[in-house]
């Protein structure tokens, strides 16, 4: 299956609402807004005064003018951490306390200003407010700290989207192998879900989903810079879904160099045998290692930036697994009770079949099959199938500043999996497996901000997405099994 995903309704969506040069920003995509209102010691609102926002990670900075209501506001504001100044004539300088800006969010920072010299300067303490009330939609934000701190089997960052309330796991989350990003929301189907990486579509529209995903970019937790999971009243720019919108965004270069290297080992020896005991006391196997790094930081100061990240997982399972085969007596045509050949019609009330009447097809599979080494007829073959994985993945961003108006930015995001899950019944004529599965994804995203004022933006976010995923039966290029268990060939 190959599939490519252009969403240009992101494109149609962030035209309209420039066309419109509507006063509030209805295309937030991964970013924030931060507003407010200056008002003097009694109050009263302070139009003309010059609010200005900085970013202390990159030094990014932007202003605006109040109006006569005393309010500004800050579009396309990217997620990070920030400071808030106001000045206006015959009035101190106000600096609000650091706060940070979450991914879709419309942070509200009010300041007050005092009688007297614009030299003067007053830092105002936890004037960022808490409780978001410009915003009706429902939603928790996941904050980097979080994704990278709390403890993830498996690190895949959406699997923290259970900390949200109304969230459960789906039953296609502990498939074999599971599928990623598998959450009902609200009781919706998890097919419902909506998922956003850095503003574009990140869904995976295959109907037979052999990518074993929801997402086509799977980014590593240190790639992430934070997401945010809306359950509800969420708005209408979004559309398709009912369930949930997951919006994350990929981390960006600072000012400062920083970077992550890591390494998660889970090993047999550090293993628990599990509920069923395999035979001669063989521990069912588990190793997996992932390990990757993260580096990013600036091209040119307060001016350009990249990020780049790497993780590899390589996974050897062995689980225990039980399959019912032919006894030996059964492979002689000795049962337990009368017999019948279903086209003679013959009966053979002593349970045992003419070693003439067995025929060479079913010989030949009897001798594909492998012994019972359990007792009885039923689930009498215990196997440990070797189950490995290996996946490589990462992400490349860039992000350039062109003044206070102008923005761009670039990603790229590749995967690629490679999983074998083999039959409970090994050997050709075992039973049925999703053999040999082979996932290749990317996406590449462009994006622009041009701000045309204090009130109206132009923003443009592309997304191509390209996936080829399927799966290949075990055994394919090995000798044809008509030719190794002489089947017969039908007369016409």
């Amino acid at each position: 299956m190959k599939t490519i995903y252009m969403p240009l309704f992101s494109f149609a969506r962030a035209s309209v609402a420039a066309l419109l040069l509507s006063t509030a920003a209805l295309a937030q995509f991964d970013t924030a807004a931060v507003l407010g209102t200056v008002r003097d010691s009694s109050k009263a609102p302070l139009s003309g005064a010059n609010v200005t926002l900085i970013n202390t990670a990159t030094g990014v900075s932007q202003s605006a003018l109040t109006n006569d209501a005393g309010d500004y506001q800050f579009f396309n504001v990217k997620i990070g951490t920030y400071k808030v100044t106001a000045e206006a004539k015959g009035f101190k300088r106000a600096g609000a306390a650091e706060f940070t800006a979450s991914v879709n969010a419309r942070q509200r920072v009010d300041l007050d200003l005092q009688v007297g010299d614009v030299a003067e300067v007053v830092n105002v303490d936890a004037v960022a407010s808490q409780l978001e009330t410009d915003n009706s939609s429902r939603g928790t934000v996941i904050s980097h700290h979080e994704i990278v701190d709390l403890p993830l089997n498996g690190r895949n960052y959406a699997d923290l989207a259970l900390l949200v309330p109304g969230v459960r796991k789906s039953d296609l989350a502990y498939g074999v192998p599971p599928r990623d990003a598998s959450f009902n929301v609200n009781g919706m189907r998890s097919s419902q879900n909506n998922f956003m990486i850095d503003g574009v579509d990140n869904n995976f529209y295959g109907t037979s989903n052999q990518g074993f995903t929801n997402q086509v970019v799977q980014l590593s937790p240190d790639a992430a810079q934070e997401f945010k999971v809306e359950t509800s009243s969420y708005s209408a720019e979004y559309g398709r879904a009912g369930g949930a919108i997951v919006n994350v965004s990929v981390r960006s270069g600072t000012n400062q160099y920083h970077g992550a290297l890591w390494e998660y080992l889970r090993n047999t020896d550090l293993n628990a045998t599990g509920f069923f005991k395999p035979l001669f006391n063989q521990k069912p196997t588990l190793i997996q290692n992932q390990f990757g790094a993260a580096f990013g930081g600036p091209v040119r100061k307060d001016k350009a930036f990249f990020f780049l990240d790497y993780e590899g997982f390589r996974r050897v399972e062995k689980a225990v697994q039980f399959a019912t085969v032919p006894t030996l007596d059964q492979r002689n045509g000795i049962f337990s009770g009368q017999i019948q050949n279903p086209y003679t019609g013959e009966v053979f009330a002593n349970g045992k079949v003419p070693a003439a009447q067995i025929t060479p097809f079913a010989k030949g599979v009897f001798d594909l099959l492998p012994a019972p080494n359990l007792p009885g007829t039923s689930n009498n073959l215990q196997t440990l199938p070797s189950q490995p994985t290996n996946t490589d993945k990462g992400d490349a961003r860039y992000d350039q500043y062109f003044g206070t108006k102008l923005t761009v930015f670039g990603r790229y995001s590749h995967r690629l999996s490679v999983i074998n899950v083999p039959a409970s019944i090994p050997g050709i004529a075992g039973g049925n497996s999703n053999g040999d599965i082979r996932v290749k994804s990317w996406q590449v995203s462009p994006g622009a901000t041009y701000a045309l004022s204090s009130r109206s933006v132009i923003e443009f976010r592309l997304g191509v997405s390209h996936t080829d995923a399927g799966k290949t039966p075990l055994y394919v290029g090995t000798p044809q099994p008509r030719f190794q268990v002489q089947l017969p060939q039908l007369s016409h």
